[in-house]
């Protein structure tokens, strides 16, 4: 295998409390500290493992998004990949949009593999992965917790409803990866100045010649509902007609 392309998203660190601003406009990002999206930091370090295996013998990392995106793209450098890609653009990218941009760079570089994350924890859409499987007309093996790679084919494992399911693809082909894939590495700082030295090259996305028209608008973002306050019963017989105050029961 000659390359591997790992899309890598910057979105709001896991571990902040995500705030809605005031208008409902969206999500207040000013001063949140932002990450990889978790999963697809799971799926570059499946990527590194293998060419660590001595099955690839390249990983680049792709992001879209704004000149911020750098920093994101520097970790995954810091990682280990030998490259990265940064697609520029202001506005908001639908997972279509996204889907064609990872189209075209996988053409262009002849990738392999592709592989990213099942879902982004900003949206939860889960859609990228398969969208990029159908409009680029390859294998696709989505929800890996396991990946195997022999010659011109992937045997991966996949996490599905009824338990595990083994399937077997052609390569090139399209990996988005679940939890319990592998724990990514941790960066060190030796790493983190090496990936100042490594390259990491912006294109705009209308060079690219994406078609990012929005399919969808978000009329308005909403906090969840506050949960009421929990209640002491003092045995079962109460527990049940609490439930039934709150006609759980009848």
């Amino acid at each position: 295998m000659q390359k591997i392309i790992v899309c890598l998203k910057r979105v709001v660190d896991y571990n902040v409390r995500v705030r809605v601003k005031p208008d409902g406009s969206g999500v207040a990002t000013e001063g949140v500290k932002m990450s990889i999206n978790p999963f697809d930091e799971i799926a570059l370090e499946e990527a590194l493992r293998i060419k660590e295996a001595g099955n690839a013998e390249e990983v680049v990392a792709v992001s879209i998004g704004t000149s911020d995106s750098q920093q994101q793209l520097r970790t995954g450098l810091a990682m280990g990949a030998d490259r990265a890609i940064l697609v520029e653009t202001d506005g908001e990218i639908e997972s279509l949009a996204a889907a064609k941009v990872f189209k075209t760079l996988a053409e262009r570089e002849e990738a392999s593999l592709v592989i990213l994350g099942k879902q982004a924890i900003d949206d939860d859409n889960n859609q990228t992965a398969q969208m990029l499987a159908a409009i680029w007309q390859r294998p696709q093996a989505t929800f890996a917790s396991k990946v195997e790679l022999n010659g011109d084919t992937a045997t991966v494992t996949r996490e599905v409803d009824a338990g595990l399911e083994v399937i077997e693809v052609d390569l090139p082909a399209v990996v988005s990866t679940d939890l319990r894939l592998n724990e990514p590495r941790y960066v060190k700082l030796p790493d983190i100045m090496k990936a100042k030295k490594k390259p990491l090259d912006v294109v705009s996305i209308a060079d690219l010649g994406v078609d990012t028209t929005a399919q969808f608008s978000v009329v308005n973002t909403q906090p969840p509902a506050e949960r009421e306050k929990g209640i002491m019963v003092e045995d079962v017989a109460g527990l049940v007609q609490a439930l039934k105050a709150k006609g759980l029961l009848q």
